[in-house]
């Protein structure tokens, strides 16, 4: 019998309604827009809304999962006594991670016969939720909490992000390019390829002329280091534009044979700093 719960936060960029199905309960990180009080969580705003707000200029600000929140999501299942598996967002990106330890850590003290663990997956959106897939998968298996947390463990430094932008801005607000580089860009229609590095850092590598570039080269990556590149777990995030998700979805098909498992779409926490336009390949490789 499997008495554990997975748990995660929103920054997976899983569907709740998918979360539902996997059975696995999770905390959500906030937002807010300037000069707007009201604070939204993950999956509140409809996702084209948010994505229409920023296009107009709106600047949303973000806010972690604090520790009292994670408290008030693990206690529940501790008292139906079960132990918990926090599968949360890279520590390199935000300190929701890190939220979760402490809660953990106060809640050993008070559930001392329960086991709580808390994994990084050093990633964010859909690679952090093939993380959590895996995991799922594996629990539906039959697999311990141990050999759950064993599956991330082992992954989460073959799990490659490769991803770009459409609109330099976004970057330059974050601080992750200067403002004559954004530009220069955005005037020349350079696109940047990035991706996540061992410590779950956002790293850009090389950028390329014109949006259609941009995903070939994605593709490119995803041949160069997919451990299995026709039968090997692949998920996409967009940022509100599923055509180019679509794009990139056949050209894996056609060069590869490969099928993508899931499209999600970037939630505004992740959106906020990347931008309407924002699309991400997640899949194992030899490295990140």
């Amino acid at each position: 019998m499997n008495d554990f719960v997975i748990y995660t936060d929103s920054a997976c960029d899983i569907p709740p309604e998918l979360l539902k199905e996997w059975g696995v309960p999770y905390s959500w990180l906030t937002y807010v827009f300037d000069g707007d009080a009201r604070q939204y969580s993950n999956y509140e705003l409809p996702f084209p809304e948010f994505y229409d707000k920023m296009r107009k200029g709106s600047v949303a600000r973000t806010s972690a999962v604090n520790a009292d929140a994670f408290v008030q999501g693990f206690e529940p299942i501790l008292q139906d006594g079960k132990d918990i598996l926090y599968i949360g967002f890279s520590s390199g990106l935000s300190s929701t991670y890190h939220a979760g330890c402490i809660a953990a850590q106060e809640l050993r003290e008070k559930y001392p016969e329960r086991d709580i663990r808390c994994v990084d997956t050093l990633g964010a959106s859909g690679g952090f939720g093939l993380l959590l897939y895996m995991a799922v998968q594996k629990k539906r298996e039959g697999g311990t909490i141990e050999e759950c947390e064993k599956v991330v463990l082992d992954n989460r430094f073959h799990l490659c992000h490769w991803f770009t932008v459409d609109d330099l801005v976004y970057l330059k607000r974050g601080g992750r390019i200067s403002a004559a580089t954004a530009f220069v860009g955005n005037t020349l229609g350079f696109k940047p390829v990035l991706h996540m590095d061992d410590a779950g850092h956002l790293i850009n590598m090389f950028k390329v002329r014109g949006r259609k570039a941009s995903l070939n080269a994605m593709a490119d990556k995803y041949g160069e280091l997919a451990l299995d590149k026709a039968g090997g777990t692949v998920f996409i995030s967009h940022g509100d534009c599923r055509a180019d998700a679509d794009t990139l979805a056949a050209i894996l098909k056609e060069r590869y044979g490969a099928s993508v498992k899931e499209i999600v779409v970037v939630g505004p926490v992740i959106g906020a700093h990347s931008g309407p336009g924002t699309l991400a390949l997640f899949f194992l490789g030899e490295h990140r």
